[in-house]
């Protein structure tokens, strides 16, 4: 009986740690994501700037977002995001979709592009934070 209660304790203190670092990356991503304001939005009432909105972004196929006038390159690319596009990609977004219309020299801290993820990645198509 004690393992099965210490185990327990176990699982549910691990989860707690693990929900607070993802809490923690989202508040980094935050931080990092200054860096993608003058561009993108993110949240309810996000509007396009010079870039899409981000609402939605994990799961979305590249270049769908209404209203916003993407380039050839990015509607043709074939992606849709989920993390590990989103990381290749944001170390250096001309190489990754040669021809897009994106002019940011990209993140190449693996730690500083996982928390802007973990940022981005909660917002719903809506603006809604998950």
């Amino acid at each position: 009986m004690k393992k099965l209660t210490l185990s327990t304790l176990f699982v549910i203190a691990a989860s707690a740690a693990a929900s607070s670092a993802l809490a923690q990356d989202a508040d980094a991503g935050k931080t990092s994501f200054n860096k993608c304001l003058a561009c993108h939005a993110v949240g309810e009432g996000a509007k396009n700037k010079v870039g899409p909105v981000l609402n939605g972004l994990d799961g979305r196929k590249s270049g769908t977002v209404e209203g916003y006038s993407y380039s050839d390159a990015n509607k043709n690319s074939g992606i849709t995001w989920n993390k590990d596009t989103f990381l290749d990609y944001i170390k250096d977004p001309k190489a990754k979709i040669p021809g897009t219309k994106m002019v940011f020299a990209g993140i190449k801290k693996e730690d500083e592009a996982n928390a802007l993820w973990a940022y981005i990645a909660k917002f719903d198509k809506d603006g809604k934070a998950k």
